[in-house]
Formats: C-alpha cells, sequence, structure tokens
C-alpha cells in the first residue's frame, strides 16, 4: 500500500501538470485558430490518436502487463520483449503511413473543407511511426523504471513543448499546417528520451539477450491481438465524436465538440495519473495470485478518484457557461454538450481503474467485448443524433458509449479477480464528494450565476469547506496518516 500511495501520489502530481498544460494547449488552439482552424486541427489530432492505437495493436498495454512479471537486467529475459512488441508495429505502421501518405488527396475531402486539408492528413500519417514508437517505448519505461520516468517523459515535457510550439505558431501567423506541425515535434523528443532510459533497465548495454522464442510471441501477442481493437476504441473514444461531428454537420460544430471534449478528458487525468502509477503493481501483485492485494489497491485508488474528480465534473456540469467563456464567445453553445459528458465522466471515474484492473488480469479479450459495445452505441447514437443536433448529439452519443463500456468492465472484472471491488468504502466516498460538491454548485449557480462569478463563489465556498474540515480532529489524523504512507520507506 505504501509503494501504490507513493506511486499514485507522483502520478497525481504528473496528472495536475498535465492537465494545467493541456488546458492551456487548448485555449491555445481555440483562441488562436478559432471554431473553423481549431475544428482542423483538432481533427487532425483526432486522425493521428486513432490510426496511432490502431497502429500499436495492443502491444503498449501488453508491455505493461507482461514486463512486470519477468526478470530484468543483463541475465534476465524481460529484454527478449522489446523486439517482439516493437518490430511487428512498426512494421505494420509503416505501410499504414505510406499508403495514406500517397492516398491524402482523395481522403481528405472527407474529413476537410479547407485547401490545406490534404496537407494535415499527409503530416497525420507520416508522423504515425514515431507516434506508435513512442507509445510503445513508454509503455516499457512505465513497466520497468519508476514512475517519475514516464511522467516525466508523457507529463511534463510533451504536454509543455505542446503550447509552446504552438503559441509561436499563433505569434508569427504561421497557420494550422505549422501548428500541427508543432503538436507532433515533442514526439520525436519523447521517443530518444524513452530510448535512452529503457538502455540500463533491460541490461541493452550489458549483453542482455534481445533474441526472442516462441513463448515470447506467443505470451505478448496472445494479450495484444485482443487488447489491440480496445486500445484502438479506448484511444479513439472522443475523436471518433470529432470526426463524426466535423464529417456530419461541419468544422463549427466539430470545433465546439473538440474544445468541450478536452474538458471532459481532463478530469481523467487524475485517473490516468494513478493508472500510470500503480498498473505494474497490479499486473505483479495478480500475476502472484494476491487477488486480496490487488483489490484493496483498487478501492484506494478508487476513492481518492472520486474524491477528487466528482467535484470538479459537477462544477462542470452545473457552471459549463463559465468554463466555456474562456475559451471565446463562440464557444459558449457549448454548455450543454459540456454538462451532458460531464454526466458521463461521472460514470467513467466512479468506477476508477476497473478497465486496467481488467487488463492486469489478463483479460483482455473481456475488455475488448466491452469497449466493442461502447464503440457500437457511440457510432450508432453519432449518426442518428449527430445530423439535427450537432455537438449535443455527439454528447449523447458518447454518453451512451463511456456509461455501457465502464458497466461492462466493472462487471467482469468482478468475475475475474473474485474479490468485491465497488465496496461501501467507494459508495461514501461518491456520496460525500459528490453530494457536497452539488450543493454548494446549485447554490452559488443560484446565487450568481453560472458564469465566471458563480464559478469563483463556488471555488471560495469549497476552500472555506475544505478548511473547516481540517479542524475535525479525525480528518486531520487521517491527512497525518496519508502523508506517513506517502513517504519513502526501506522496502
Amino acid at each position: 500500500m505504501r509503494r501504490s500511495a507513493r506511486n499514485g501520489a507522483v502520478g497525481l502530481v504528473g496528472a495536475a501538470v498535465n492537465g494545467a498544460l493541456g488546458f492551456l494547449l487548448t485555449v491555445v488552439i481555440v483562441r488562436g485558430f478559432g471554431t473553423d482552424g481549431s475544428g482542423a486541427l483538432f481533427t487532425a489530432i483526432g486522425v493521428v490518436s486513432i490510426l496511432g492505437a490502431v497502429c500499436c495493436a495492443g502491444a503498449d498495454t501488453a508491455l505493461v502487463w507482461a514486463l512486470p512479471r519477468r526478470r530484468v537486467g543483463a541475465d534476465g529475459d524481460a529484454a527478449r520483449l522489446l523486439p517482439v512488441a516493437l518490430l511487428p508495429v512498426l512494421l505494420l505502421t509503416g505501410v499504414v503511413a505510406a499508403v495514406g501518405a500517397l492516398t491524402a488527396d482523395l481522403l481528405a475531402p472527407v474529413f476537410f473543407a479547407r485547401s490545406d486539408g490534404p496537407t494535415l492528413l499527409r503530416l497525420a500519417f507520416l508522423a504515425l511511426p514515431v507516434t506508435v514508437a513512442m507509445t510503445v517505448l513508454l509503455a516499457a519505461v512505465r513497466a520497468v523504471r519508476p514512475v517519475t520516468a514516464v511522467v516525466g517523459i508523457q507529463y511534463v515535457l510533451v504536454p509543455l513543448a505542446r503550447p509552446a510550439l504552438l503559441l509561436a505558431t499563433v505569434a508569427t501567423g504561421a497557420g494550422v499546417v505549422a501548428g500541427f506541425g508543432g503538436w507532433l515535434l515533442p514526439v520525436a523528443l519523447a521517443v530518444v528520451a524513452a530510448a535512452v532510459l529503457l538502455l540500463r533497465p533491460l541490461g541493452l548495454f550489458a549483453g542482455a539477450r534481445l533474441r526472442p522464442d516462441g513463448a515470447d510471441w506467443r505470451t505478448l501477442w496472445g494479450f495484444a491481438l485482443p487488447r489491440a481493437v480496445s486500445a484502438a476504441i479506448d484511444a479513439s473514444s472522443m475523436w471518433v465524436g470529432v470526426l463524426l461531428t466535423s464529417a456530419l454537420a461541419g468544422a463549427d460544430e466539430s470545433g465546439v465538440f473538440g474544445a468541450v471534449g478536452r474538458y471532459a478528458l481532463a478530469g481523467l487525468l487524475i485517473m490516468q495519473g494513478l493508472r500510470v502509477a500503480v498498473a505494474p503493481q497490479l499486473s505483479r501483485l495478480l500475476g502472484q495470485g494476491r487477488t486480496a492485494d490487488a483489490a484493496l489497491v483498487y478501492r484506494r485508488v478508487t476513492v481518492v478518484i472520486i474524491l477528487l474528480s466528482w467535484p470538479a465534473y459537477l462544477l462542470l456540469a452545473v457552471f459549463a457557461p463559465g468554463f466555456l467563456s474562456l475559451f471565446g464567445d463562440g464557444f459558449t453553445v457549448g454548455a450543454a454538450p459540456l454538462a451532458v459528458l460531464a454526466g458521463a465522466m461521472l460514470v467513467n471515474s466512479g468506477v476508477g481503474i476497473v478497465q486496467t484492473m481488467l487488463l492486469m488480469s489478463g483479460n483482455s479479450a473481456r475488455h475488448l467485448q466491452a469497449t466493442v459495445v461502447g464503440l457500437a452505441l457511440t457510432v450508432g447514437l453519432g449518426f442518428l443524433l449527430i445530423p439535427d443536433h450537432g455537438a449535443l448529439g455527439a454528447a449523447y452519443a458518447w454518453t451512451a458509449g463511456v456509461v455501457a463500456e465502464n458497466v461492462l468492465a466493472a462487471v467482469a472484472a468482478r468475475v475475474a479477480i473474485g474479490e468485491p471491488l465497488l465496496t461501501r468504502s467507494v459508495g461514501w466516498a461518491a456520496v460525500g464528494a459528490g453530494g457536497g460538491a452539488a450543493v454548494v454548485a446549485v447554490a452559488s449557480a443560484l446565487v450568481a450565476g453560472r458564469g465566471v462569478a458563480g464559478l469563483a463563489l463556488a471555488l471560495v465556498v469549497l476552500a472555506v469547506v475544505a478548511a473547516g474540515l481540517l479542524l475535525d480532529r479525525r480528518v486531520r489524523r487521517t491527512v497525518r496518516a496519508a502523508v506517513t504512507m506517502l513517504r519513502p520507506r526501506p522496502a
């Protein structure tokens, strides 16, 4: 528990930095390029995100699952999995990139109503091999290095470089294509950093054997192939909505939905930070048959996610007009879609890292079943709702997919682990965090409105309430215990 707490604390700090920098990046994009330009840029990013996840073919998650169960170092067998994961996905990505670049002129009119659409799409395809290499190498770093290593690259280096480069693009008036290039450039830096970090733990300079045998291929790809499809669906959950909205309702509605989706996903960075931190530990525990310990880690992490995420999402739903006004007047029409998506994310964060638990138990096939149902609902309802309702229709479609996927994953994880996951402690955390934040948010909105003034009032009241809780001896004792648990101690 001390190890999971310390790793989780690092992941939370990284998530906070990543969230702040991601919000800054979104502000730069929507204010610098407007609804039409930001819609085109979000669409290009969506192409890279979806195709990158497809071309990874689940190899990244497979490494996070498999490497903690192997011996590292020069005499270990962990290094043999690196070529098993990398070579097939780079070959596949190279073929996809070449075909896509050659056919960009034919494909671009489907998603872009702009003269620079083919250039944007061609650049997206050509960037795929580097993007996939970064994802797979970072997964290996996550499995064999302390969590600070992957947090430093994925949550600090890349998100810090992106807004800086896009700000330079906006300042020079270089346009959307140059802005997309600025978004892509930090990926190459991340590849180099991740490769360097893998040299020592895998014993690559100390004579570690890199030639895999047949069992290595069967082990990794037996897990990865079902995960390949579900990983593509996970990565494309929002971007499917962006692309469908762009194709069925136009770039303006796509830009609004892209901005709204960014807000909705921002709260999940808390969960992502904790997932990055504890996934290798869950794999080790489950690999050793310690299911009760793994379930305990899951429950503690889920309580933290709810306590930190639910107040944020309730504020996001109630004060959606105030949040969106920060992007400019053209984006305030997204208030209703943002409120809908905030509700979906309450469910998503409420079940915590249940999907990670399911995957780390080795049940990638069951995870695939849940994600396929979620995607089918998102796409099917998207075709029905987006033409008439635009961004709001996309929000309803995505919400249906998110809720269905998470409920199915929670049931599958409970069956696979054989231990209670969502217990009374998780329920009390939801009631306390959700109920308290809802009362404060609604009262503040009634007094000062749903704009920035109401949001500021709600934040002040919540800060006062939090300070008041610290006057309670039991709360202080709990906080001290948490701080003690987070301190590094000898193994």
